[in-house]
């Protein structure tokens, strides 16, 4: 039995691809290698929704983290041939590292900045931690248009404290053509 992709689809039925980020108002997405804010809630949805998938990153962002993330399949995209990053597969690039994924779709991009930007043409679903704030970063999410997009959910949330802040869990997927 053949499972043919609709003509349209970014990418084929069979493997999801997913882009997942936390996102301030001014597209801010990182400081110096680093979340530029705090906000466990959104760690928590993370690793919800990425749990028992593969997530792709860049190396930068694999340097950030500096361990494989558990239950999950942790791929990390590089063109430095001898780069290893123990208990994670390494690929040279985004379509090598998409090609490996082993785990159940969606396969999830965790970032940095190069990595989204590759992956957003072949991105079907958007899991977007929207932060109604603008914060300084050196790194930034791809802009994009939403008028390819469908919102299918949207949870409100507000971070308390003095620092505190309004953000939301959304969730887009894209609209075929």
């Amino acid at each position: 039995m053949h499972d043919t992709p609709a003509p349209a689809a970014p990418q084929s039925a069979a493997r999801q691809v997913a882009l997942i980020a936390a996102v301030a108002h001014n597209g801010v997405i990182g400081l110096r290698g680093q979340l530029p804010w705090r906000l466990p809630e959104d760690l928590k949805h993370f690793r919800m929704l990425t749990s028992g998938h593969a997530i792709v990153m860049g190396r930068k962002t694999w340097d950030s983290i500096g361990r494989p993330l558990p239950e999950r399949q942790n791929i990390v995209v590089t063109r430095n041939r001898g780069f290893a990053a123990p208990g994670c597969v390494v690929a040279p690039s985004l379509p090598d590292a998409i090609s490996l994924v082993a785990m159940p779709s969606p396969v999830f991009i965790i970032g940095g900045e190069t990595v989204y930007r590759d992956a957003l043409p072949l991105a079907d679903l958007l899991f977007l931690t929207e932060i109604h704030r603008d914060f300084p970063g050196d790194a930034r999410f791809p802009d994009f248009d939403r008028k390819q997009w469908r919102e299918n959910s949207r949870e409100p949330r507000r971070l308390d404290g003095d620092d505190g802040f309004a953000y939301d869990f959304a969730s887009y997927s894209r609209l075929r053509r």
